[in-house]
């Protein structure tokens, strides 16, 4: 019995003196990463010397520019004729001998028109994307087009009438008529001359010219980088 108690006490002995061999070392946390960003994307903004145009009606207004990275952002108004759902369909930017008409748009406030008439008021914030060392010096920001595309519901009960007379003003010989496509009332082409196709009179009613307000709204600037 003495044997085993005094085995016992040399193993124990032995364990608390062993040196801490785990090798696991707690990192420290020094804080938060921060965002790094390349000296070759700046950030500028200008205000326009010329902020409002005015064409067909539609004033827009373009108070600013800003350089963020590699998107060029416009903060465009343009006051609205009515309740439709218009927006911009047409715009570019020219810079440096280079053009571009690939754009995006964010909604960023809207006005509807009061129901016992006036206008509204619209607010995007338009964005060209281009390089970070794009030369921005002596460039222009043209808006050609904005539109409100119809829903099928609008081509009958809104743009059919239009669309039908201005073609006859126009000594077009295509002919239109609602009919029902499943409960909805549907706009189609019922009669075209033979020397046009089916593509050339859906391309002819369809256009937009019957459903756009056509500018040019031009907004020179000078952005430093």
């Amino acid at each position: 019995m003495k044997k085993i108690i005094l085995l016992l006490a040399l193993f124990l002995t032995a364990c608390s003196s062993a040196p801490d061999q785990s090798g696991i070392v707690m990192p420290i946390i020094l804080g938060e990463p921060t965002a790094y960003t390349h000296p070759s994307y700046p950030n500028a903004q200008v205000q326009l010397a010329a902020p409002n145009q005015s064409a067909g009606g539609i004033e827009v207004r373009m108070e600013s520019v800003s350089m963020e990275g590699k998107s060029l952002n416009a903060n465009v108004c343009f006051t609205l004729p009515d309740t439709s759902d218009w927006g911009i369909l047409s715009a570019s930017l020219t810079y440096a001998g280079t053009m571009t008409q690939d754009f995006g748009t964010t909604l960023a406030s809207l006005q509807i028109p009061p129901s016992g008439g006036g206008t509204g008021l619209r607010c995007d914030i338009l964005t060209f994307l281009v390089p970070p060392d794009a030369d921005l010096s002596n460039a222009v920001i043209v808006i050609d087009a904005i539109g409100a595309i119809p829903s099928a519901e609008d081509y009958c009960s809104v743009y059919m009438p239009k669309i039908q007379q201005a073609l006859m003003e126009r000594g077009v010989g295509i002919s239109l008529n609602c009919v029902d496509v499943n409960g909805m009332l549907t706009m189609q082409i019922t009669g075209f001359p033979a020397e046009m196709t089916q593509q050339q009179a859906e391309e002819i009613v369809y256009s937009s010219d019957f459903y756009a307000i056509k500018g040019p709204w031009n907004f020179p600037f000078s952005l430093a980088q």
